[in-house]
Protein backbone atom coordinates (compact mmCIF):
# COMPACT_ATOMS: atom_id res chain seq x y z
CA UNK A 1 0.00 0.00 0.00
CA UNK A 2 2.56 2.67 0.25
CA UNK A 3 3.40 2.60 -3.63
CA UNK A 4 -0.15 2.74 -3.95
CA UNK A 5 0.02 5.98 -1.63
CA UNK A 6 2.91 7.59 -3.30
CA UNK A 7 1.59 6.76 -6.70
CA UNK A 8 -1.91 8.23 -5.61
CA UNK A 9 -0.08 11.63 -4.69
CA UNK A 10 1.95 11.60 -8.15
CA UNK A 11 -0.85 11.29 -9.75
CA UNK A 12 -3.03 14.56 -8.69
CA UNK A 13 0.57 16.22 -8.47
CA UNK A 14 1.49 15.61 -12.52
CA UNK A 15 -2.28 15.63 -14.09
CA UNK A 16 -3.90 13.75 -16.60
CA UNK A 17 -1.67 10.67 -17.88
CA UNK A 18 -2.61 8.51 -20.61
CA UNK A 19 -2.34 4.94 -20.83
CA UNK A 20 0.69 5.15 -23.39
CA UNK A 21 2.50 7.99 -21.34
CA UNK A 22 2.51 6.41 -17.72
CA UNK A 23 5.56 5.86 -17.70
CA UNK A 24 6.93 8.85 -19.02
CA UNK A 25 4.53 11.10 -16.86
CA UNK A 26 5.29 9.34 -13.62
CA UNK A 27 8.76 9.24 -11.81
CA UNK A 28 10.97 6.37 -11.01
CA UNK A 29 9.92 5.63 -7.85
CA UNK A 30 6.56 5.30 -9.46
CA UNK A 31 7.35 3.52 -12.57
CA UNK A 32 9.02 0.73 -10.19
CA UNK A 33 5.79 1.03 -8.67
CA UNK A 34 3.78 0.42 -11.63
CA UNK A 35 6.06 -2.45 -12.44
CA UNK A 36 4.78 -4.11 -9.30
CA UNK A 37 1.55 -3.78 -10.02
CA UNK A 38 0.40 -1.00 -8.37
CA UNK A 39 -1.38 0.49 -11.65
CA UNK A 40 -4.01 -1.57 -13.43
CA UNK A 41 -4.70 -0.12 -16.75
CA UNK A 42 -8.73 -1.13 -17.91
CA UNK A 43 -7.47 -1.61 -21.28
CA UNK A 44 -4.51 -4.48 -20.48
CA UNK A 45 -7.12 -6.45 -19.31
CA UNK A 46 -9.25 -5.86 -22.53
CA UNK A 47 -11.28 -2.65 -22.42
CA UNK A 48 -11.87 -0.91 -25.34
CA UNK A 49 -12.35 2.48 -24.52
CA UNK A 50 -14.31 3.09 -28.02
CA UNK A 51 -17.46 3.87 -26.61
CA UNK A 52 -19.45 0.91 -28.32
CA UNK A 53 -18.10 -2.44 -26.59
CA UNK A 54 -19.01 -3.40 -23.52
CA UNK A 55 -16.11 -3.07 -21.15
CA UNK A 56 -18.10 -3.97 -17.96
CA UNK A 57 -16.21 -7.29 -17.60
CA UNK A 58 -12.39 -5.85 -18.72
CA UNK A 59 -13.01 -3.15 -15.74
CA UNK A 60 -14.31 -5.66 -13.09
CA UNK A 61 -11.10 -7.81 -14.34
CA UNK A 62 -8.64 -4.99 -13.63
CA UNK A 63 -10.39 -4.04 -10.24
CA UNK A 64 -10.39 -8.00 -9.22
CA UNK A 65 -6.69 -8.36 -10.11
CA UNK A 66 -6.01 -4.66 -8.19
CA UNK A 67 -7.54 -6.39 -5.01
CA UNK A 68 -5.47 -9.54 -5.62
CA UNK A 69 -2.69 -7.57 -5.59
CA UNK A 70 -3.76 -6.10 -2.39
CA UNK A 71 -4.86 -3.03 -3.57
CA UNK A 72 -3.53 -0.40 -6.31
CA UNK A 73 -4.78 2.33 -8.77
CA UNK A 74 -6.94 0.81 -11.66
CA UNK A 75 -6.67 3.88 -14.54
CA UNK A 76 -9.05 4.26 -16.82
CA UNK A 77 -7.30 6.57 -19.86
CA UNK A 78 -8.83 8.66 -22.13
CA UNK A 79 -11.72 7.21 -23.80
CA UNK A 80 -15.72 5.94 -23.55
CA UNK A 81 -15.91 2.96 -21.14
CA UNK A 82 -19.53 1.49 -21.86
CA UNK A 83 -20.21 -0.75 -18.96
CA UNK A 84 -23.16 -2.32 -16.64
CA UNK A 85 -22.62 -2.90 -13.49
CA UNK A 86 -18.88 -1.93 -11.79
CA UNK A 87 -17.87 -4.00 -8.65
CA UNK A 88 -15.37 -1.85 -6.40
CA UNK A 89 -13.60 -3.26 -3.57
CA UNK A 90 -11.70 -2.75 -0.87
CA UNK A 91 -7.98 -1.23 -1.10
CA UNK A 92 -8.21 -0.43 -4.68
CA UNK A 93 -8.64 3.97 -6.30
CA UNK A 94 -10.11 4.01 -9.78
CA UNK A 95 -8.67 7.46 -11.54
CA UNK A 96 -10.54 8.74 -14.53
CA UNK A 97 -7.79 10.36 -16.67
CA UNK A 98 -9.18 13.50 -18.54
CA UNK A 99 -11.15 12.78 -21.38
CA UNK A 100 -11.86 9.73 -19.60
CA UNK A 101 -15.92 8.50 -20.01
CA UNK A 102 -17.46 5.48 -17.87
CA UNK A 103 -20.75 5.18 -19.74
CA UNK A 104 -23.61 3.68 -18.19
CA UNK A 105 -24.99 1.31 -21.07
CA UNK A 106 -28.94 1.41 -21.51
CA UNK A 107 -31.17 -0.51 -19.43
CA UNK A 108 -33.52 -2.60 -20.34
CA UNK A 109 -37.18 -0.78 -22.08
CA UNK A 110 -40.42 -1.95 -20.22
CA UNK A 111 -41.11 -5.26 -21.33
CA UNK A 112 -37.76 -5.93 -22.43
CA UNK A 113 -35.43 -8.43 -20.42
CA UNK A 114 -32.32 -7.01 -21.38
CA UNK A 115 -30.63 -3.86 -22.09
CA UNK A 116 -27.81 -2.84 -24.51
CA UNK A 117 -25.92 -5.79 -26.27
CA UNK A 118 -28.03 -8.33 -24.23
CA UNK A 119 -26.86 -6.95 -20.68
CA UNK A 120 -28.32 -5.95 -17.58
CA UNK A 121 -27.03 -3.87 -13.73
CA UNK A 122 -27.21 -6.12 -11.06
CA UNK A 123 -30.19 -7.18 -9.82
CA UNK A 124 -31.34 -5.23 -6.45
CA UNK A 125 -31.09 -7.05 -3.52
CA UNK A 126 -33.69 -7.71 -1.37
CA UNK A 127 -34.06 -5.67 1.65
CA UNK A 128 -37.49 -6.78 3.53
CA UNK A 129 -38.89 -6.31 5.70
CA UNK A 130 -37.04 -3.06 5.66
CA UNK A 131 -38.76 -1.73 1.91
CA UNK A 132 -41.73 0.28 3.43
CA UNK A 133 -39.70 2.64 5.46
CA UNK A 134 -37.93 4.71 2.77
CA UNK A 135 -38.41 5.17 -0.93
CA UNK A 136 -37.54 2.24 -3.28
CA UNK A 137 -33.95 3.93 -4.60
CA UNK A 138 -32.92 4.01 -0.75
CA UNK A 139 -33.77 0.28 -0.31
CA UNK A 140 -30.99 -1.18 -2.74
CA UNK A 141 -27.63 -0.56 -3.71
CA UNK A 142 -26.27 -3.33 -6.13
CA UNK A 143 -28.59 -2.26 -9.19
CA UNK A 144 -25.99 0.41 -10.06
CA UNK A 145 -23.35 1.33 -12.61
CA UNK A 146 -20.50 1.42 -9.58
CA UNK A 147 -21.67 -0.06 -6.20
CA UNK A 148 -19.29 -1.37 -3.27
CA UNK A 149 -20.90 -3.50 0.32
CA UNK A 150 -18.82 -3.68 3.49
CA UNK A 151 -15.70 -2.38 1.80
CA UNK A 152 -13.01 -0.03 3.34
CA UNK A 153 -9.85 2.26 1.40
CA UNK A 154 -11.57 2.97 -1.51
CA UNK A 155 -11.42 6.23 -3.71
CA UNK A 156 -12.63 7.20 -6.93
CA UNK A 157 -10.60 10.86 -8.32
CA UNK A 158 -11.07 12.66 -11.75
CA UNK A 159 -10.99 14.55 -14.02
CA UNK A 160 -13.27 12.64 -15.38
CA UNK A 161 -16.94 11.98 -16.14
CA UNK A 162 -19.10 9.46 -15.36
CA UNK A 163 -22.36 9.53 -17.50
CA UNK A 164 -25.28 7.91 -16.49
CA UNK A 165 -26.97 7.90 -20.17
CA UNK A 166 -28.57 4.42 -19.19
CA UNK A 167 -29.55 4.89 -15.78
CA UNK A 168 -33.28 5.26 -14.65
CA UNK A 169 -34.31 8.56 -13.47
CA UNK A 170 -37.39 7.41 -11.93
CA UNK A 171 -40.85 6.16 -13.59
CA UNK A 172 -43.76 8.30 -14.27
CA UNK A 173 -41.44 11.51 -14.69
CA UNK A 174 -41.36 13.35 -17.73
CA UNK A 175 -37.98 12.62 -19.85
CA UNK A 176 -35.32 14.83 -19.76
CA UNK A 177 -34.48 15.77 -23.08
CA UNK A 178 -34.38 12.75 -25.05
CA UNK A 179 -33.50 10.07 -22.41
CA UNK A 180 -35.96 7.17 -22.40
CA UNK A 181 -38.21 6.48 -19.40
CA UNK A 182 -36.64 3.35 -17.82
CA UNK A 183 -38.61 1.74 -14.79
CA UNK A 184 -36.32 1.76 -11.74
CA UNK A 185 -38.28 -1.22 -10.03
CA UNK A 186 -37.79 -3.22 -13.88
CA UNK A 187 -34.93 -6.37 -13.64
CA UNK A 188 -31.99 -5.49 -15.13
CA UNK A 189 -32.22 -1.51 -14.62
CA UNK A 190 -29.77 0.66 -12.94
CA UNK A 191 -30.81 3.60 -11.73
CA UNK A 192 -27.58 5.19 -9.37
CA UNK A 193 -24.15 6.25 -10.49
CA UNK A 194 -22.14 5.17 -7.70
CA UNK A 195 -23.89 3.10 -4.62
CA UNK A 196 -22.13 2.39 -1.17
CA UNK A 197 -23.58 0.40 1.70
CA UNK A 198 -21.66 -0.17 5.13
CA UNK A 199 -18.32 1.12 4.17
CA UNK A 200 -15.22 2.93 5.86
CA UNK A 201 -12.34 5.26 4.44
CA UNK A 202 -13.66 6.66 1.55
CA UNK A 203 -12.84 9.26 -1.05
CA UNK A 204 -14.61 11.13 -4.15
CA UNK A 205 -12.39 13.66 -5.65
CA UNK A 206 -12.38 15.77 -8.63
CA UNK A 207 -14.69 13.76 -11.09
CA UNK A 208 -18.12 14.80 -12.69
CA UNK A 209 -21.36 13.20 -12.75
CA UNK A 210 -23.54 13.71 -15.87
CA UNK A 211 -27.61 12.30 -15.55
CA UNK A 212 -26.57 10.45 -12.04
CA UNK A 213 -29.67 8.11 -12.44
CA UNK A 214 -32.37 8.33 -9.41
CA UNK A 215 -29.04 9.12 -7.32
CA UNK A 216 -25.58 10.51 -8.57
CA UNK A 217 -24.10 9.54 -5.00
CA UNK A 218 -26.24 6.89 -2.57
CA UNK A 219 -23.85 6.30 -0.02
CA UNK A 220 -25.70 4.65 3.17
CA UNK A 221 -24.15 3.96 6.54
CA UNK A 222 -20.48 4.89 4.69
CA UNK A 223 -17.94 6.60 7.64
CA UNK A 224 -14.88 8.45 7.46
CA UNK A 225 -15.95 9.95 3.86
CA UNK A 226 -14.75 12.86 1.86
CA UNK A 227 -16.41 14.38 -1.15
CA UNK A 228 -14.15 17.57 -2.83
CA UNK A 229 -14.88 19.31 -5.79
CA UNK A 230 -17.47 16.98 -8.01
CA UNK A 231 -19.51 18.67 -10.27
CA UNK A 232 -22.74 17.19 -10.51
CA UNK A 233 -25.40 17.89 -13.77
CA UNK A 234 -28.62 15.64 -13.23
CA UNK A 235 -32.00 15.09 -13.37
CA UNK A 236 -32.81 13.83 -9.59
CA UNK A 237 -30.59 13.91 -6.47
CA UNK A 238 -26.73 14.89 -6.32
CA UNK A 239 -25.36 13.52 -3.55
CA UNK A 240 -27.68 11.53 -0.88
CA UNK A 241 -26.04 10.65 2.57
CA UNK A 242 -27.85 8.40 4.58
CA UNK A 243 -26.75 7.17 7.73
CA UNK A 244 -23.17 8.45 7.43
CA UNK A 245 -20.77 9.75 9.93
CA UNK A 246 -17.55 12.04 9.74
CA UNK A 247 -18.27 13.38 6.20
CA UNK A 248 -16.81 16.15 4.40
CA UNK A 249 -18.88 17.28 1.47
CA UNK A 250 -16.80 21.02 0.02
CA UNK A 251 -16.41 22.80 -2.82
CA UNK A 252 -18.89 20.93 -5.07
CA UNK A 253 -21.19 22.11 -7.74
CA UNK A 254 -24.78 20.25 -8.26
CA UNK A 255 -27.28 20.98 -10.64
CA UNK A 256 -30.37 18.86 -10.01
CA UNK A 257 -33.53 21.00 -11.43
CA UNK A 258 -36.33 17.52 -10.76
CA UNK A 259 -34.89 16.83 -7.44
CA UNK A 260 -32.73 18.06 -4.61
CA UNK A 261 -28.62 18.76 -4.80
CA UNK A 262 -27.17 17.98 -1.25
CA UNK A 263 -29.50 15.69 0.68
CA UNK A 264 -28.49 14.02 4.32
CA UNK A 265 -30.73 11.51 4.81
CA UNK A 266 -31.16 9.06 8.21
CA UNK A 267 -33.05 6.30 6.97
CA UNK A 268 -34.13 2.69 8.34
CA UNK A 269 -32.67 1.13 5.24
CA UNK A 270 -29.78 -0.90 7.47
CA UNK A 271 -32.39 -2.35 9.43
CA UNK A 272 -32.47 0.13 12.36
CA UNK A 273 -32.35 3.83 12.80
CA UNK A 274 -28.51 5.40 12.63
CA UNK A 275 -27.92 9.25 12.50
CA UNK A 276 -25.77 11.08 10.11
CA UNK A 277 -23.46 12.43 12.31
CA UNK A 278 -20.59 14.82 12.02
CA UNK A 279 -20.88 16.03 8.75
CA UNK A 280 -19.52 20.01 7.37
CA UNK A 281 -20.95 20.96 4.16
CA UNK A 282 -18.57 24.31 2.83
CA UNK A 283 -18.38 26.09 -0.28
CA UNK A 284 -20.71 24.70 -2.40
CA UNK A 285 -23.36 26.09 -5.13
CA UNK A 286 -26.25 23.74 -5.30
CA UNK A 287 -28.98 25.05 -8.07
CA UNK A 288 -31.76 23.97 -10.11
CA UNK A 289 -32.06 26.21 -12.45
CA UNK A 290 -29.82 25.46 -15.70
CA UNK A 291 -30.31 22.99 -18.25
CA UNK A 292 -29.31 19.24 -18.04
CA UNK A 293 -25.73 19.09 -18.93
CA UNK A 294 -25.47 23.05 -19.60
CA UNK A 295 -23.34 23.50 -15.87
CA UNK A 296 -21.12 20.86 -17.34
CA UNK A 297 -20.63 21.90 -20.73
CA UNK A 298 -20.31 25.46 -19.11
CA UNK A 299 -23.13 27.28 -21.44
CA UNK A 300 -25.26 27.81 -18.25
CA UNK A 301 -28.56 27.64 -20.37
CA UNK A 302 -31.13 28.22 -18.00
CA UNK A 303 -34.61 26.81 -18.76
CA UNK A 304 -36.41 29.22 -21.17
CA UNK A 305 -39.57 31.54 -19.47
CA UNK A 306 -42.69 29.46 -18.63
CA UNK A 307 -40.74 25.98 -18.55
CA UNK A 308 -39.39 25.81 -15.38
CA UNK A 309 -39.47 28.65 -12.83
CA UNK A 310 -37.23 27.12 -10.47
CA UNK A 311 -35.86 23.50 -9.68
CA UNK A 312 -35.45 21.75 -6.74
CA UNK A 313 -31.65 21.87 -6.25
CA UNK A 314 -31.26 23.08 -3.19
CA UNK A 315 -29.67 21.57 0.43
CA UNK A 316 -32.09 19.30 1.98
CA UNK A 317 -31.72 17.05 5.93
CA UNK A 318 -34.71 14.37 5.29
CA UNK A 319 -37.26 13.30 3.99
CA UNK A 320 -36.19 10.21 5.29
CA UNK A 321 -35.37 10.61 8.97
CA UNK A 322 -35.34 7.93 11.69
CA UNK A 323 -32.01 8.29 12.76
CA UNK A 324 -31.45 11.57 13.15
CA UNK A 325 -28.91 14.09 11.87
CA UNK A 326 -26.68 15.66 14.66
CA UNK A 327 -23.31 17.78 15.05
CA UNK A 328 -23.73 19.52 11.67
CA UNK A 329 -22.21 22.09 10.15
CA UNK A 330 -22.63 24.06 6.99
CA UNK A 331 -21.01 27.62 6.15
CA UNK A 332 -19.74 29.42 2.60
CA UNK A 333 -22.77 27.91 -0.05
CA UNK A 334 -24.38 29.43 -2.52
CA UNK A 335 -28.00 28.81 -4.03
CA UNK A 336 -29.30 29.52 -6.94
CA UNK A 337 -32.72 29.24 -8.77
CA UNK A 338 -33.93 26.17 -6.54
CA UNK A 339 -35.51 26.04 -3.24
CA UNK A 340 -33.79 27.13 0.02
CA UNK A 341 -32.40 24.96 3.12
CA UNK A 342 -34.80 22.24 4.43
CA UNK A 343 -34.10 20.83 7.78
CA UNK A 344 -36.64 18.02 8.44
CA UNK A 345 -37.53 15.45 11.01
CA UNK A 346 -41.01 13.48 10.93
CA UNK A 347 -39.76 9.77 11.21
CA UNK A 348 -38.42 10.01 14.54
CA UNK A 349 -35.20 11.71 14.04
CA UNK A 350 -33.48 13.73 16.76
CA UNK A 351 -32.08 16.83 14.77
CA UNK A 352 -29.76 18.95 17.24
CA UNK A 353 -26.36 20.84 17.32
CA UNK A 354 -26.47 22.90 13.78
CA UNK A 355 -24.64 25.73 12.52
CA UNK A 356 -25.50 26.71 9.40
CA UNK A 357 -23.49 30.38 8.43
CA UNK A 358 -22.07 32.69 5.41
CA UNK A 359 -25.01 31.55 2.78
CA UNK A 360 -26.07 33.50 -0.39
CA UNK A 361 -29.52 32.55 -2.24
CA UNK A 362 -30.79 34.11 -5.41
CA UNK A 363 -34.23 33.45 -7.41
CA UNK A 364 -35.46 30.76 -4.57
CA UNK A 365 -39.04 28.97 -5.69
CA UNK A 366 -39.63 29.18 -1.58
CA UNK A 367 -38.57 30.63 1.72
CA UNK A 368 -34.63 30.82 2.31
CA UNK A 369 -35.48 28.20 5.61
CA UNK A 370 -37.73 25.13 6.00
CA UNK A 371 -37.83 23.38 9.52
CA UNK A 372 -40.15 20.92 9.96
CA UNK A 373 -40.78 18.97 12.80
CA UNK A 374 -43.66 16.29 12.04
CA UNK A 375 -45.32 12.90 13.58
CA UNK A 376 -45.43 11.12 10.36
CA UNK A 377 -43.30 8.26 11.72
CA UNK A 378 -42.81 6.25 8.53
CA UNK A 379 -40.67 2.94 10.72
CA UNK A 380 -41.37 0.34 12.24
CA UNK A 381 -44.53 0.88 14.62
CA UNK A 382 -42.50 -0.60 18.31
CA UNK A 383 -39.67 1.84 18.00
CA UNK A 384 -40.17 4.69 15.69
CA UNK A 385 -41.33 7.47 18.54
CA UNK A 386 -41.62 11.12 17.67
CA UNK A 387 -38.33 12.50 17.29
CA UNK A 388 -37.27 16.30 18.10
CA UNK A 389 -35.25 19.19 16.65
CA UNK A 390 -33.34 21.84 18.80
CA UNK A 391 -29.93 23.74 18.87
CA UNK A 392 -29.79 25.40 15.98
CA UNK A 393 -27.82 28.88 14.80
CA UNK A 394 -28.28 30.60 11.66
CA UNK A 395 -26.28 33.08 10.85
CA UNK A 396 -24.81 35.55 7.86
CA UNK A 397 -27.61 34.88 5.12
CA UNK A 398 -28.37 36.77 2.47
CA UNK A 399 -31.39 35.91 0.23
CA UNK A 400 -32.39 38.16 -3.50
CA UNK A 401 -35.92 37.77 -5.27
CA UNK A 402 -37.18 35.02 -2.58
CA UNK A 403 -41.13 34.14 -3.51
CA UNK A 404 -44.19 36.29 -3.15
CA UNK A 405 -46.48 34.04 -1.55
CA UNK A 406 -44.54 31.73 0.71
CA UNK A 407 -42.09 32.96 3.31
CA UNK A 408 -39.46 30.76 5.62
CA UNK A 409 -41.86 27.98 7.64
CA UNK A 410 -40.56 27.02 10.75
CA UNK A 411 -43.22 24.35 12.06
CA UNK A 412 -43.61 21.98 14.92
CA UNK A 413 -46.75 20.21 16.32
CA UNK A 414 -48.50 21.84 19.49
CA UNK A 415 -47.16 19.39 21.65
CA UNK A 416 -43.85 18.89 20.23
CA UNK A 417 -42.29 22.47 19.80
CA UNK A 418 -39.00 22.95 17.93
CA UNK A 419 -36.66 24.22 20.35
CA UNK A 420 -33.59 26.97 20.92
CA UNK A 421 -33.06 28.41 17.22
CA UNK A 422 -31.28 31.08 16.59
CA UNK A 423 -31.10 33.77 13.82
CA UNK A 424 -28.69 36.03 13.51
CA UNK A 425 -27.53 38.64 10.64
CA UNK A 426 -30.07 37.79 8.39
CA UNK A 427 -31.50 39.69 4.79
CA UNK A 428 -33.95 38.34 2.90
CA UNK A 429 -35.78 40.52 -0.14
CA UNK A 430 -38.68 38.80 -0.98
CA UNK A 431 -41.24 39.81 -4.48
CA UNK A 432 -43.61 41.00 -2.49
CA UNK A 433 -47.77 41.43 -3.80
CA UNK A 434 -48.98 40.16 -0.78
CA UNK A 435 -52.86 41.30 -0.11
CA UNK A 436 -54.96 41.40 2.91
CA UNK A 437 -56.65 38.16 2.41
CA UNK A 438 -53.02 36.07 2.29
CA UNK A 439 -52.20 37.68 5.56
CA UNK A 440 -55.56 35.64 6.92
CA UNK A 441 -54.37 32.58 5.56
CA UNK A 442 -54.08 29.58 7.86
CA UNK A 443 -51.36 27.11 6.74
CA UNK A 444 -52.82 23.68 7.68
CA UNK A 445 -51.02 21.33 10.18
CA UNK A 446 -50.07 18.72 8.03
CA UNK A 447 -48.08 16.53 11.29
CA UNK A 448 -48.28 13.38 9.26
CA UNK A 449 -47.85 14.48 5.84
CA UNK A 450 -45.24 14.72 3.61
CA UNK A 451 -42.65 17.54 4.95
CA UNK A 452 -42.66 19.79 1.93
CA UNK A 453 -42.48 23.61 1.96
CA UNK A 454 -45.16 23.79 -1.24
CA UNK A 455 -47.36 21.49 0.36
CA UNK A 456 -48.22 24.81 3.18
CA UNK A 457 -49.73 26.72 0.44
CA UNK A 458 -48.92 30.94 0.68
CA UNK A 459 -48.02 31.59 4.25
CA UNK A 460 -49.86 34.84 6.19
CA UNK A 461 -45.97 36.44 6.62
CA UNK A 462 -43.89 38.13 3.48
CA UNK A 463 -40.67 37.04 5.43
CA UNK A 464 -41.45 34.33 8.71
CA UNK A 465 -44.05 31.82 9.37
CA UNK A 466 -43.59 30.74 12.72
CA UNK A 467 -45.59 27.98 14.68
CA UNK A 468 -44.91 25.69 17.46
CA UNK A 469 -41.62 26.95 18.62
CA UNK A 470 -39.89 27.52 22.44
CA UNK A 471 -36.81 29.34 23.17
CA UNK A 472 -36.36 31.35 19.54
CA UNK A 473 -34.22 34.46 18.93
CA UNK A 474 -34.31 36.64 15.87
CA UNK A 475 -31.37 39.85 15.49
CA UNK A 476 -30.20 42.17 12.80
CA UNK A 477 -32.84 40.44 10.61
CA UNK A 478 -34.26 42.29 7.72
CA UNK A 479 -37.02 41.54 5.30
CA UNK A 480 -37.90 44.06 2.39
CA UNK A 481 -40.00 43.97 -0.41
CA UNK A 482 -39.73 44.61 -3.92
CA UNK A 483 -43.40 45.29 -4.21
CA UNK A 484 -45.65 46.57 -1.37
CA UNK A 485 -46.78 43.54 0.49
CA UNK A 486 -50.02 43.85 2.90
CA UNK A 487 -49.34 40.34 5.22
CA UNK A 488 -46.79 41.15 8.46
CA UNK A 489 -43.52 40.25 7.67
CA UNK A 490 -43.84 38.01 10.91
CA UNK A 491 -46.37 35.39 12.01
CA UNK A 492 -46.53 33.78 15.37
CA UNK A 493 -48.55 31.31 16.27
CA UNK A 494 -47.71 29.13 19.31
CA UNK A 495 -44.63 30.33 20.25
CA UNK A 496 -43.23 30.12 23.93
CA UNK A 497 -40.28 32.75 24.57
CA UNK A 498 -39.80 34.88 21.49
CA UNK A 499 -36.96 37.83 21.38
CA UNK A 500 -36.64 39.86 18.67
CA UNK A 501 -33.65 42.68 18.53
CA UNK A 502 -32.46 45.46 16.04
CA UNK A 503 -35.19 43.99 13.14
CA UNK A 504 -36.11 45.82 10.35
CA UNK A 505 -39.30 45.00 8.12
CA UNK A 506 -41.87 47.09 6.18
CA UNK A 507 -44.65 48.32 8.78
CA UNK A 508 -47.93 47.46 6.58
CA UNK A 509 -51.84 48.17 7.99
CA UNK A 510 -51.35 44.63 9.53
CA UNK A 511 -48.44 45.49 11.22
CA UNK A 512 -44.76 43.99 11.10
CA UNK A 513 -45.56 41.24 13.69
CA UNK A 514 -48.92 39.10 13.72
CA UNK A 515 -49.27 37.33 17.52
CA UNK A 516 -51.56 33.98 18.71
CA UNK A 517 -50.83 32.35 21.29
CA UNK A 518 -47.67 33.61 22.05
CA UNK A 519 -45.81 33.88 25.66
CA UNK A 520 -42.81 35.76 26.69
CA UNK A 521 -42.28 37.64 23.89
CA UNK A 522 -39.26 40.39 23.89
CA UNK A 523 -38.83 43.41 21.08
CA UNK A 524 -36.25 45.83 21.49
CA UNK A 525 -34.46 48.03 19.27
CA UNK A 526 -36.23 47.21 16.14
CA UNK A 527 -37.41 49.87 13.39
CA UNK A 528 -40.33 47.24 12.31
CA UNK A 529 -42.20 47.50 15.54
CA UNK A 530 -41.72 49.90 19.15
CA UNK A 531 -40.35 47.77 21.78
CA UNK A 532 -42.39 45.27 24.26
CA UNK A 533 -42.45 43.12 26.60
CA UNK A 534 -45.30 40.71 26.49
CA UNK A 535 -46.25 37.89 29.04
CA UNK A 536 -48.81 36.72 26.48
CA UNK A 537 -50.75 37.53 23.58
CA UNK A 538 -52.79 36.85 20.95
CA UNK A 539 -54.63 38.30 18.32
CA UNK A 540 -52.46 40.81 18.28
CA UNK A 541 -50.65 43.14 15.89
CA UNK A 542 -47.60 45.40 16.77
Amino acid sequence: MNNFNFLRRNLLRVGSIGAAGAALALPTQAQAAAATGAIFDVRQYGATGDGKTLDTPAVNRAIEAAATAGGGLVLFPAGTYLCFSIHLKSNIHLHLDQGATILAADSPLPGQSTGYNGGTYDPAEPNTPWNPYQDYGHNHWRNSLIWGEDLHDLSISGPGLIYGKGLSFGAGRSARGNYPVYIAEQPGVGNKSIALKNCRNVVFRDFSILKGGHFGLLLTGVDNLTIDNLKIDTDRDGIDIDCCQNVRVSNCTVNSPWDDGICPKSSYALGYARPTRNLTIANCWVTGTYQLGTVLDGTFKKFPPGARAYGTGRIKFGTESNGGFINITITGCVFEGCLGYALESVDGALLEDFTIANTTMRDLGSGPLFMRLGARLRGPKETTKMGAMRRILVSNLDCYNAPSLQGSILTGISDHPIEDVKLANIYVETAGGGTDDQGQIQPPELENGYPDPGRFGPTPASGFFLRHLRNLEMSHVEIASAAPDARPAFYLAGVDRADFFAITAPRSAAGAFALHDVKDLRIAWSRAAPDATLSSADNKTL
